[in-house]
């Protein structure tokens, strides 16, 4: 019997060192991510790397990409900071609106324990919708900054006064014109976009995959990181 498992125990040993080792990944410049250039230097300490993520509330494929976001989020590595930069190219579907309601929230400290349910609120309540659930087209009537200050008061206890008058002043008004910057000098033509330290462009489509997405990002950063 002790043989016979010191034989089993052999072909195995054998068996685990002959068999191919898995290949890891080969990313290619241009084809799964993007230079940026000029380089547009990260907002973050010395030894720490940026990932950004470029959205709107009301783009559908970001509310999709919400569970990746969340995998990307925990499966960096310590020296990674995640944020987040609100798009407003798609004004028909009140984009703009959302990216003010955004940095707002941010300007007010809200925006991180609110992301999520904005994004229910916009496609799962419709409370917030811009799209009509029974015609499937854009609403009419879309969301306001006053509907989007009613929403703040709700989740996160902010007046409505208090954010309306964040919504209007004069450092909402720059940390805006620094986002429309920002998105431009990145090149950014679709949400989700995936920015790496302010030099690589990446989205789900360039990378073959959401699970392919988190591993090109922390392969990136890791890049990065040397």
């Amino acid at each position: 019997m002790k043989l016979l498992n010191c034989v089993g125990l052999a072909a195995a040993l054998v068996l685990a060192f002959c068999a191919p080792l898995r290949a890891a990944p080969t990313w290619t410049e241009g084809v799964n991510y993007f230079l940026i250039d000029p380089v547009r230097p990260a907002s973050v300490p010395p030894g720490k790397v940026e990932v950004t993520e470029v959205f709107s509330y009301a783009c559908p494929a970001c509310n999709l990409f919400v569970p990746t976001m969340h995998k990307l989020k925990t499966n960096l590595p310590p020296n990674a900071v995640f944020n987040f930069l609100p798009a407003s190219f798609n004004p028909s579907e009140d984009w703009p609106m959302f990216q003010l309601a955004y940095l707002t929230a941010q300007t007010l400290g809200v925006a991180d324990q609110t992301h999520d349910a904005m994004f229910n609120a916009v496609w799962q309540s419709n409370e917030l919708a811009v799209i009509d659930p029974a015609t499937r087209g854009i609403k009419s009537r879309l969301p306001t900054i006053e509907d989007a200050a009613k929403f703040y008061q709700a989740k996160a206890g902010v007046p409505v006064e208090k954010f309306l008058a964040a919504a209007k002043s004069f450092t909402v008004d720059v940390k805006v014109r620094a986002a429309e910057d920002t998105i431009a000098r990145y090149r950014v033509d679709r949400t989700p976009t995936i920015v790496v330290n302010g030099k690589y462009r990446l989205q789900t489509e360039s990378a073959g995959g959401n699970d392919q997405l988190v591993e090109l990002v922390k392969w990136l950063v890791a890049k990065e990181s040397k």
